[in-house]
């Protein structure tokens, strides 16, 4: 069993700590509440959150729906995935036998793989019979990968007939993605009729997906939940604009960007001086689209994005696919505090329907507690989320359990899987049919105390 100790936050961490003890003091209230939420909203099959520990703050910066580091979870977390699995697949599709899972097109990524053989491995261990699909140009016959450790991955070409897609001699129930659609929804799989269960929705890929509106979601959360335990919601949310047109190869054509820098950090700088917090406040510019942390940086001074050269220009209009950024969330610098085995580390919270499941600390040794952790030189930790961390030590003193700890997370990823949901919803096309046995929301956000 893992036995991950408390990692060291290396900064006063006075707040986060007094949050933690209204944390612990309200378990009951706090799980009543997501309870009654999940009544009105459905949660996303699965789904990843990066956060940051600031000492002073604990807030999500990323939510993934395609979440591909399963690999990266300790087997002893597997049972929890294994059961939450289950209910899924019972609520979505109880009669369902096969399903087809959907990787990314560029399959030769050998992290990635494990990844796909670990969602293979969960997945089976629900009782269904789980083949790989490729929408891929390149897979045109069944094709056997290798993997570390004597595994092997069984790739094949998804086939369409009529309103359904499978592979041959394979008629699927749910078609799973963990393909994040940032080139778009493949031809393969639009206008599948509602016989056939699409996990997650084509809508929440990043072809049209946008991180702003699930951060404004996030907002409606964490304003409603910070009322429930009588917190500021800024302690566990990050400030945010938008900036709709872009170029960042015409230096010239980027005022929206430097005003709303500006404006951001001023807002910033006031609840540091609200909270007497001593240091110079810092934004990530990000693509409003898009993951495996490309097209980001960190800005201290507005100035700074005037003044960038053309590689750092360049760097920041490609993201993933090749495709142009000109769209971009700015969104308040959370530094992360944390330290696991000497390199700066922030948790990430991994859940399957609306349950925790497991997590992981992203850890770089080479960046600092203002930069992107998620880059080349990275590694990973598993997090002690045996038993998934829902039963905390409420006698434990703050910041002293790592069960403790990780059950915060939890929480705060619970919050940001919560705002996922209301982002779904919303950005629903028009017209587009629930799939069998998946209850509506009603859309309404249901978020009073």
């Amino acid at each position: 069993m893992s036995t991950l100790s408390v990692p060291h936050l290396a900064e006063s961490a006075g707040p986060v700590l007094e949050f933690e003890r209204r944390i612990l003091d309200s378990v009951p209230e706090i799980e009543h509440w997501f309870r009654l939420q999940w009544q009105e909203h459905t949660p996303p099959f699965y789904s990843s959150v990066d956060l940051r520990n600031a000492g002073f703050k604990l807030a999500p910066v990323d939510t993934n729906l395609f979440p591909g580091g399963f690999n990266n979870l300790s087997e002893e977390a597997l049972p929890c995935a294994v059961q939450a699995a289950q209910v899924a697949i019972e609520r979505i599709c109880p009669e369902a036998r096969r399903l087809l899972l959907v990787p990314e097109r560029h399959t030769r990524n050998v992290h990635y793989l494990l990844n796909v053989a670990r969602l293979v491995r969960i997945l089976s261990a629900t009782g269904l019979e789980v083949r790989i699909g490729s929408v891929s140009e390149e897979i045109t016959a069944p094709a056997t990968i290798s993997l570390p450790g004597a595994e092997s991955l069984l790739v094949e070409p998804i086939r369409r007939k009529g309103g359904r897609v499978g592979l041959a001699n394979f008629d699927p129930c749910v078609v799973l993605l963990n393909n994040d659609l940032s080139a778009g929804i493949p031809e393969l799989l639009r206008g599948l009729d509602g016989t056939q269960t699409l996990l997650p929705p084509a809508h929440a890929g990043w072809s049209i997906r946008r991180k702003s509106n699930h951060f404004a979601c996030y907002d409606e959360i964490a304003g409603a939940f910070a009322r429930l335990v009588q917190v500021d919601p800024w302690m566990i949310n990050p400030l945010f604009a938008r900036c709709g047109e872009v170029d960042f190869r015409d230096s010239a054509s980027n005022a929206c960007l430097v005003s709303q820098v500006d404006t951001l950090l001023a807002a910033i700088r006031e609840k540091y001086r609200t909270y007497d917090i001593r240091q110079k406040p810092f934004v990530i510019v990000k693509a409003d689209a898009g993951t495996y942390g490309m097209g980001i940086m960190t800005v201290h001074d507005a100035a700074e994005v005037a003044a960038l050269n053309r590689k750092q220009r360049n760097k920041m209009a490609i993201v993933k696919e090749g495709l142009s950024v000109t769209e971009v969330i700015i969104q308040e610098g959370v530094p992360s505090y944390e330290k696991v085995e000497h390199g700066v580390a922030e948790p990430v919270v991994y859940m399957i329907d609306r349950y925790v499941v497991g997590g992981f600390y992203r850890v770089h040794p080479d960046r600092g507690i203002d930069e992107n952790l998620n880059a080349p030189g990275m590694h990973f930790v598993p997090l002690a989320f045996h038993c998934s961390c829902n039963l905390p030590d409420q006698r434990a003193a703050p910041g002293s359990s790592a069960l403790n700890r990780f059950y915060i997370y939890g929480v705060i990823g619970r919050l940001a899987l919560l705002a996922a949901a209301l982002e779904l919803e919303r950005s629903e096309p028009a017209g587009e049919a629930a799939p069998a046995g998946v209850a509506r929301g009603t859309g309404a956000p249901a978020l009073a105390g």
